[in-house]
């Protein structure tokens, strides 16, 4: 189960969600028991959901920087 909250440590607004990815990439099975690395692992699949998390956290904190580096607001 994911451990996201908004207290995590510093390091960004995703890092949180990064680190949660991390625990969840070493504790899965693939790791674990395949004795795969974390980063294959990932393309195989596995933590979807936080992947999915991680990704549009980053893509949200581009986004923004675009349109106010437009001018927009």
């Amino acid at each position: 189960m994911p451990k996201y909250y908004e207290d995590k440590p510093e390091g960004g607004a995703c890092a949180g969600l990064k680190e949660d990815l991390g625990e969840c990439l070493l504790q899965s099975d693939c790791v674990v028991q395949e004795g795969k690395s974390p980063r294959q692992c990932l393309k195989e699949g596995h933590c979807s959901a936080l992947k999915y998390a991680f990704f549009e956290c980053r893509r949200s904190m581009t986004e923004s920087r675009s349109v106010t580096q437009a001018g927009v607001w």
